[in-house]
This record gives structure tokens, sequence and C-alpha cells, in this order.
């Protein structure tokens, strides 16, 4: 028997189910939405069988709990403070090591053949449709409260993030300037997910390419593609 089709038979169903209460510490209303939620497109063709809409309502539940939370947080500070926190929590690198650190490796159905998913961003992806999945099931006040305890506050260490520079890409090119470094910035690729336009962002230097990174605009794909090259040169 296929695997897929063994891991949705009822004993396996259990099991699941179990595995999702561990890591995600939800116990799941609709196992269905859980299900879609946490199947990649590489295994799942159909639209109403695979994440990617879940990760667009979970993407925008996400952003708008994160939104509040630092809303309420910072009271006196301005909306450019506030645009530039969210992005740091939400950038697609981190919610992808944020997956990861919650196990969601164990939990995501993908192609294990294919090497190229796995030094991707499914994980990070999967998150966000995982809580669209609760949101559905839970409702919004019940996700917004396992958002925080589950999320942010055991992953997403603020008063640390509030430290880094977001504009990582300025400070990468001040470095290549002071070091007579040739760096740039090339969109290398431009493509539709999920009804939204994906852009990757590698990040130059004299002449080849020493990071990427993704992004739902070109300047998050920029930021994260420097915020990985000022890792890879230990600055």
């Amino acid at each position: 028997m296929n695997f897929f089709k063994k891991l949705f038979q009822p004993s396996a169903n259990v099991k699941f189910t179990r595995q999702i209460e561990n890591i995600l510490g939800v116990k799941p209303g609709n196992f269905s939405l859980y299900q879609t939620a946490l199947s990649h497109r590489s295994v799942k063709e159909g639209a109403d069988e695979n994440n990617e809409r879940l990760e667009y309502l979970g993407d925008a539940v996400l952003s708008a709990i994160i939104a509040d939370y630092l809303f309420k947080r910072y009271p006196y500070k301005g909306e450019g403070f506030l645009t530039e926190m969210r992005s740091k929590m939400v950038n697609r690198q981190q919610l992808n090591d944020v997956a990861l650190k919650m196990g969601f490796k164990k939990l995501t159905m993908y192609n294990k053949f294919d090497n190229a998913l796995k030094s991707s961003h499914i994980f990070g992806n999967t998150l966000e449709a995982v809580v669209g999945a609760v949101y559905l099931d839970k409702g919004y006040s019940k996700t917004h409260d396992w958002v925080l305890k589950s999320i942010v506050i055991p992953h997403l260490f603020v008063d640390d993030l509030e430290l880094i520079d977001i504009n990582l890409k300025n400070k990468l090119i001040g470095w290549a300037s002071k070091n007579g470094k040739n760096l740039g910035f090339e969109t290398l690729q431009e493509k539709l997910e999920n009804g939204r336009r994906l852009f990757t962002i590698a990040a130059v230097l004299d002449g080849e390419i020493l990071a990427e990174g993704k992004g739902f605009n070109k300047k998050d794909a920029s930021q994260v593609a420097a915020q990985i090259a000022i890792e890879k040169l230990g600055l």
C-alpha cells in the first residue's frame, strides 16, 4: 500500500493526531485541516489537498497576530519601528528556522527524494499553513493565544530582535565598500506562489553569488539574502 495511503488509515490517524498534539500543543478538532496543512504540493497536487491555500490564509492571520502583539507591546513606538519589527519576526528565513525548531521536519509530508526541497523554506511555509488550519479549526482567539504561546514566546526573542539592525543590506554594502569589494543584489527569479509574487534575490560579491533570499517583495528578499551573507562572512 502506498505510504501516504497508509499514513491516513484510522490507526495512523490516531498516531498522527498524537504527533500534532505533542509537537504543536494543539488537539485537532478537524483532522483533515491539519492533514492538508502538512501536505506539500510535491505529494499532493490538488489545490484542495496541499497546503498552499492554507499557507495564504495563515500568512495573513499570523501577520495580524504579530501586528497586534507588537502594537500592544510598544505603545509609544511609531509605524516604521512596528513594521520593521514585524518583518524581523515573520521573514521567510525566520519562520523556517522556527518551524525546524518546533519539529515540522517530522510532520511535513513532502517528496524527501527532492534534495532542493530540503534546503528551501517549505517548513516555514508549512508553519503558516498550520496557523491557517488552527484558525479555521479553533477560531481567532484561540489561534492568537496558541501563536503567542507556541511561536512568539519560545522562539521569537523580541528583545534580541529589537537590537538587530533591520537594514542588514546597508550594513553589508557598507562592509563591502570599506573593504574594496564589489557587491550587488540581483533578482534571480520571480514567480507566483499562492497568488502572490515570490522573489529570489541574490547577494553577489565580486561576481560570485554569496547568498540567496526569498520574500514576497524585493526588499524582504534582499534583507534575507543580506542576513545569510552576513552570517557566512561572520560579520
